[in-house]
């Protein structure tokens, strides 16, 4: 049936075994202990010599996602002396796995938050400072969501495809008008949190542009999760962070007094332009003077997952030209 694409091959319904998968080329492995479990964060190592005079990074996927699909972006700010760490949180990556049921049906946003804040406050340890935040996705949205209730300030906070603070129903609209067979196929596969992804060409559709290949969708959909939180997402349906309460818990004292970058690939099904337009001014209009900046850029031709698509250094590019106006 066409675009129906019933698989049940990535399919998952226990924790992953086995030892950790490979650290990526050039980042480094280190786990923060929270009284749950073991949290993963991948760091990069920029030249010592050539180390760029800015606060840290501190990236967060969004669902499906884990540390790893920052890959790209670390290696590239790491030539440019840029400290980077990105954090898989609990059921992502190599992080702890709560069981199947746990995960999808009694992990709420608040957990997922701790885990993102918990990485926060280690890395701000770790180089004695504040951090600039960047989450995707749903991770972006997390991360709006910790600034908007106070657990954390930060130098700066990018967007990147991120559900927006003002509530994400439209967004999952896009999803249902994009799959027709979303809820036929969700039912075949027992509600399992994974069924909107459950197949390659499904992933390729959701969060890529028109020019990257199955072949290449195929590393990135056996890095993505087993099982994800259903509460996560339901949570941030409608209305949940306030931009006023965020740009207050950041703290650019740069030159440019720019807070916030919104940004997404112009292919993007998901969080479409018109969305992310309104993103950017969701901030703008709660900014009280110039230093409550917001840049708004888009990556032409890069799907929902920009920063693993073909365009990803178009990407990197603008994210670093942001990043060198933030101290």
């Amino acid at each position: 049936m066409f675009g129906f694409h019933l698989s049940y091959q990535w399919l998952h319904y226990t924790r992953p075994s086995g030892p950790p998968s490979p650290v990526p080329r050039g980042l480094e492995r280190h786990w923060v202990n929270t009284p749950q479990g073991r949290v993963e964060v991948l760091s990069n190592t920029p030249s010592i010599t050539n180390k760029f005079n800015g606060p840290p990074m501190v990236f967060c996927h969004g669902g499906m996602g884990c540390a790893w699909v920052w890959t790209e972006y670390m290696q590239y700010l790491a030539a440019r002396g840029v400290q980077c760490y990105a954090v898989s949180l609990r059921g992502h990556g190599e992080s702890w796995h709560p069981s199947y049921f746990r995960m999808v049906f009694a992990t709420p946003r608040s957990a997922l938050a701790s885990d993102l804040v918990a990485a926060i406050e280690w890395v701000q340890t770790r180089e004695e400072g504040e951090v600039m935040l960047v989450g995707h996705s749903s991770g972006g949205g997390l991360s709006q969501g910790v600034l908007s209730d106070g657990l954390a300030n930060v130098k700066a906070l990018a967007l990147l495809g991120a559900v927006p603070g003002f509530g994400s129903m439209g967004v999952y609209m896009n999803w249902w008008k994009m799959d027709p067979w979303f809820t036929i196929r969700l039912i075949f596969h027992l509600w399992h949190s994974n069924s909107p992804l459950s197949h390659p060409k499904l992933t390729q559709r959701a969060f890529f542009g028109d020019k990257l290949s199955l072949s290449s969708v195929i590393p990135f959909q056996r890095h993505m999760n087993r099982y994800e939180s259903y509460l996560w997402p339901f949570s941030m349906m409608y209305s949940f962070a306030s931009p006023s309460n965020i740009l207050s818990h950041i703290r650019n004292d740069g030159a440019n007094g720019e807070k916030v970058l919104v940004m997404a690939g112009t292919q993007d099904k998901l969080m479409t332009g018109p969305v992310t337009e309104k993103t950017a001014t969701f901030y703008r209009e709660a900014g009280n003077d110039k230093r409550d900046g917001v840049r708004l850029q888009f990556v032409e031709g890069a799907g929902h997952h920009l920063q693993n698509d073909v365009q990803w250094e178009d990407g990197a590019e603008k994210l670093f030209e942001f990043y060198k106006g933030i101290a």
